[in-house]
């Protein structure tokens, strides 16, 4: 894996996605540790394809890995991504502040969405991990308003608004350290920092509503889901609300 003191981070002032050079980069060999900051975008992107509102202050980073391991893994190097920004979150914000993981890949602040994550990987003809690539953005200056759920900022949260490539060197510290921990132990980290056990959730995939309660994660890293028909794991989708 990649440790914390192996990164290679390039620093623009403006870029149109950090995750497209990243993605460009990792397609054309580059090997893993990289990590490409922007001050700015022109073009970001979150998941579902959505937008992604980029305001001077606020945090855009996509790093390269190429860790070893079946292309099954790929969801969980996502989760383990969102425990690394957890704990950059937890050590820069106050002391308490109402930090929460929200499945698959959301950081929320007092129940609002203020840092999200945005993995893409390439898989090999032997149906291995070719390289993965994890986009973040997060909410430390501004909170851009979204049309279907509250935002918020860590500048909101009563201090002064993290200066972004210090907050990624952490971040990028932290990423680092899960990597060497490895997933199962991300795992149960992000259970840790996840919703609460029995917390009713409802999962939007496609046109589709499914509702029930939290009942933790499989080894996969699939959602697990009790509902009035029975336990069901839930591989890709989105937390509604």
């Amino acid at each position: 894996m990649t440790p914390s003191g192996e990164w290679r981070l390039a620093i623009h002032d403006e870029l149109a996605s950090t995750q497209d050079s990243v993605l460009a980069a990792a397609q054309a060999g580059e090997p893993g540790g990289l990590a490409v900051l922007a001050r700015r975008q022109t073009a970001g992107r979150g998941t579902q394809g959505r937008g992604w509102t980029s305001p001077d202050g606020n945090l855009f980073l996509s790093v390269l890995l190429r860790p070893a391991g079946p292309a099954r893994d790929l969801p969980r190097w996502g989760l383990l991504a969102g425990v690394a920004l957890a704990d950059a979150a937890a050590a820069t914000l106050p002391p308490g502040a109402g930090l929460r993981l929200k499945w698959p890949n959301d950081l929320l602040l007092d129940g609002a969405k203020c840092a999200g994550i945005l993995a893409q990987g390439g898989v090999s003809p032997d149906g291995g991990i070719e390289w993965l690539v994890l986009g973040i953005g997060v909410n430390l200056a501004v909170a851009p308003p979204l049309p279907d759920r509250p935002t918020a900022s860590f500048a909101g949260a009563g201090i002064a608004a993290p200066e972004p490539v210090a907050f990624a060197h952490h971040l990028l510290a932290r990423i680092g350290h899960w990597c060497a921990l490895g997933l199962p132990a991300a795992r149960e980290a992000w259970l840790a920092h996840g919703p609460v056990p029995d917390a009713p959730l409802r999962v939007r995939q496609g046109a589709a509503l499914q509702e029930g309660r939290f009942a933790g994660l499989d080894e996969d890293g699939r959602l697990l889901l009790a509902t009035a028909a029975g336990m069901i794991a839930v591989a890709a989708g989105e937390l509604a609300g």
